[in-house]
């Protein structure tokens, strides 16, 4: 084995620690819910769960069971479709 060249476990050490630096640091949004009827009609809610940009937050964001966040989901499609909730905000 050639002693110039490293190990391929070592060059992927490397290559892992390179784009590592390049990550942004991500920000971890801390909201803990306990949603006992979600209705599509609660706009000032459903409100909540929508970003800026008017995407629905994942999971990771809302902190909600995923049975919730699939009830979250579909109450926002349906007031979507209903005209209560923007498809987008620009």
């Amino acid at each position: 084995m050639n002693q110039d060249r490293p190990a391929s476990r070592d060059r992927r050490q490397e290559g892992r620690s390179q784009y590592n630096n390049n990550r942004r640091p991500f920000r971890r949004r801390r909201r803990k819910v306990t949603l006992e009827e979600i209705d599509y009609k609660d706009v000032e809610l459903l409100q909540q769960f929508i970003s800026e940009r008017g995407k629905i937050l994942p999971r990771r964001f809302t902190r909600l069971s995923a049975k919730q966040q699939r009830e979250v989901t579909r109450a926002i499609k349906r007031a979507r479709n209903m005209a209560l909730l923007p498809f987008s905000n620009h």
